[in-house]
C-alpha cells in the first residue's frame, strides 16, 4: 500500500477544502439554520411530537444526513472530474498508484469533509434544540458509514460526468429528493400503509432511521436492517469503482 500517495492526495484534496471555507462550511451551516427556523418554529409550533421527541429534535438527524449525503457527494465528484478536466488525471493513472489508493484518498478527503460539517450542524442544533444522544458510538458509526458510502457514489459521479452541469444533476434531481422523501422531517408511521409500503423502497430511509435511532432510540426500521441497507450500498460502490478502473471506462476516452 502506497501511503504517501494516498496522503498526497488526501492533503491537497484538504487544503482546497479550506481554501473555499466559505462556500464549503458556511454556507451548509447557514442552510441548515435556515431548515431549523422554519421547520422548527413554523411547523413545530403544530406538531409539538412525534413518537415522543419533540419535532425541532426530531427533524436534526434528518436534516445531518441531507447534508452529509450532499457534501459527501459533490466533494467527491468535483475531486475527481477536476483532474478529468484538465487532463492531469492521466499523470495520476500512470503514477505507481493502483485504484484503491486513488480511490482512498480522494474518498477519504471528501468523507473528512462531510463529516467535519456534520459535526459543525450537529453543534449548530444544540443552540435551537435540546438533543441527548442515547447511543453515541452507534451515531458515529452510522456517520462515518454515510459519509464514506455517499463519497464513493460521489466518486462515480464525478468518473461518469461529461461537465460541471452533470455533476449537480444526480444530487439535485435524485439524492435530494430522496432524503425529503425519506422521514427527513417525519416517521414513516404517520403515512398512509401504502405510502409506507412504496417508502421502504427508499434506500434514505434505512439510513435516516439507523441515524435516528442514534439520538433518540426509535426508528422505522430494525437497526440490522439499516447497517445491511448502507453495507450493500458501499460494496456496491466499491464494485462500480473496481470496474471503472478495470476497464477505463469514462477515464480514457
Amino acid at each position: 500500500m502506497n501511503w504517501t500517495a494516498i496522503r498526497a492526495i488526501y492533503v491537497f484534496e484538504m487544503a482546497r477544502f479550506f481554501r473555499t471555507m466559505a462556500q464549503s462550511l458556511i454556507s451548509p451551516v447557514l442552510s441548515t439554520s435556515l431548515y431549523f427556523v422554519v421547520f422548527g418554529a413554523a411547523i413545530g409550533s403544530r406538531i409539538q411530537e412525534v413518537e415522543g421527541v419533540s419535532y425541532g429534535a426530531f427533524i436534526v438527524p434528518g436534516l445531518i444526513m441531507l447534508t452529509v449525503m450532499t457534501q459527501s457527494i459533490s466533494n467527491a465528484s468535483f475531486g475527481i472530474y477536476f483532474p478529468k478536466f484538465i487532463g492531469t488525471i492521466y499523470e495520476l493513472l500512470s503514477a505507481p498508484v493502483n485504484f484503491l489508493e486513488i480511490v482512498m484518498g480522494y474518498v477519504g478527503a471528501a468523507a473528512t469533509k462531510a463529516m467535519f460539517i456534520g459535526v459543525i450542524i450537529l453543534t449548530t442544533s444544540f443552540f435551537f434544540v435540546d438533543i441527548q444522544i442515547q447511543n453515541p458510538l452507534a451515531m458515529i458509526a452510522f456517520l462515518v458509514l454515510t459519509c464514506i458510502s455517499f463519497a464513493l457514489l460521489g466518486f462515480i459521479i464525478g468518473i461518469w460526468a461529461g461537465n460541471f452541469e452533470q455533476l449537480q444533476l444526480v444530487p439535485l434531481l435524485i439524492v435530494t429528493p430522496l432524503v425529503f422523501l425519506g422521514g427527513s422531517f417525519y416517521s414513516i408511521s404517520m403515512l398512509p400503509p401504502v405510502w409506507q409500503t412504496i417508502s421502504m423502497f427508499n434506500p434514505v430511509v434505512y439510513l435516516i432511521s439507523g441515524f435516528r435511532w442514534a439520538f433518540f432510540g426509535i426508528s422505522d426500521v430494525s437497526i440490522g436492517t439499516s447497517l445491511m441497507a448502507i453495507a450493500l450500498f458501499t460494496a456496491l460502490c466499491l464494485g462500480a469503482v473496481w470496474w471503472i478502473f478495470k476497464t477505463g471506462w469514462r477515464i480514457r476516452q
